[in-house]
């Protein structure tokens, strides 16, 4: 994949990110929920003012603000590098760093990201999230899959 063809994408998936949060801050109420697959996927919409799972949540601003925003734009300007410099992992950088620019946006504009999309498995539910979450998740499994392909094996394994 292209650098161009990469930062494309990561554009994309920002733009689909942003796109689906303002469809679900107009269509539903805070907390109101709605079916999709019955007790398994539901659309919700709810408010993350800290990390991932609610980390950070109830530190106090400024200092909450700080750190996200300040980790969230260091990794940014990581993830691009590597992008850039990267030829063989562009796809799972690609979807990282969209995902990212998706959240960071949220974060700097409301002080908070949307989420949406909560999944029950069984009468365990999952915390909710978002399409920038769910490419981050995407690109970090990827990166993972692709360290454990090529790490070195043991002779005689």
């Amino acid at each position: 994949m292209s650098r161009g063809l990469a930062f494309a994408v990561a554009s994309l998936i920002a733009a689909a990110d942003r796109l689906t949060k303002i469809a679900v801050e107009r269509s539903l109420s805070m907390w109101d929920s709605m079916p999709i697959v019955p007790g398994v996927i539901h659309l919700v919409y709810t408010r993350n003012r800290g990390a991932a799972f609610g980390l950070f949540n109830d530190w106090p601003d400024p200092w909450r603000s700080l750190l996200l925003i300040g980790v969230s734009g260091m990794v940014l300007f990581v993830i691009a590098r590597l992008l850039i410099f990267d030829q063989s992992r562009r796809w799972p950088l690609a979807l990282i760093l969209g995902g990212a620019v998706g959240n960071l946006y949220d974060r700097i504009m409301f002080g908070s990201v949307t989420d949406f999309v909560q999944v029950f498995l069984g009468s365990y539910e999952w915390p909710s999230f978002n399409v920038a979450d769910s490419a981050i998740s995407v690109g970090a499994l990827l990166l993972l899959w692709d360290a454990l392909r090529s790490a070195p094996r043991p002779a005689g394994a």
